[in-house]
């Protein structure tokens, strides 16, 4: 009895079409939207990213051309936060990492860039080294950490740095933007 129920259910739920287009709707506007914001984030994502490279590469130049007088950590930051827009909580959200390199004895550094883990503390850099001598290769990479508009959905979470399987993980991660750039420190 109840299977003929239910098949005699499933043939006029097959035979009739009314609401057609609404299912098919409501079946894909969730995958709309993800396209749609994931494709935004990315673009801001790009962005950020574009904006960074660019102000690291513009405060590198001003350092070329001023004769390698490199400014302390704080001071450089300020420079590439003011020269770039789209750096949120600049002080508390931007890392700057000095490295002098001997291109005659390469030590490839670290690949982990030195991030801020928690914006809420200021971090000291891991390695802020101002004082190449002339003709010192330097190597300088900005690490910038911002919270995803959609940090719970789309490509926000996935580009977030957080543990999902891990309970103890922290709320939404953070994405890290990394600009990488080198000079070398002008004979003195």
């Amino acid at each position: 009895m109840i299977c003929a129920a239910t098949r005699a259910l499933l043939r006029r739920f097959r035979r009739e079409d009314d609401a057609v287009v609404t299912v098919e709707f409501v079946l894909l506007i969730p995958l709309y939207f993800l396209l749609l914001i994931s494709t935004v984030e990315l673009g801001l994502v790009n962005l950020r990213h574009s904006q960074l490279e660019r102000a690291l590469d513009i405060a590198v130049r001003e350092v070329r051309l001023n004769t390698g007088a490199v400014k302390d950590h704080d001071t450089m930051r300020d420079t590439i936060c003011s020269l770039s827009g789209l750096i949120d909580n600049c002080e508390s959200s931007l890392q700057l990492e000095m490295i002098q390199l001997d291109p005659f004895d390469w030590v490839a550094p670290d690949p982990e860039p030195d991030c801020i883990s928690d914006p809420e503390e200021i971090n000291s850099p891991r390695e802020f080294n101002k004082d190449g001598a002339s003709n010192d290769l330097m190597l300088i990479r900005a690490c910038m950490r911002f919270k995803p508009i959609f940090s719970s959905w789309g490509l926000g979470e996935d580009l977030a740095d957080i543990d999902r399987n891990d309970p103890e993980s922290p709320g939404p991660g953070l994405i890290s933007l990394v600009a990488t750039s080198a000079f070398v420190q002008e004979p003195r």
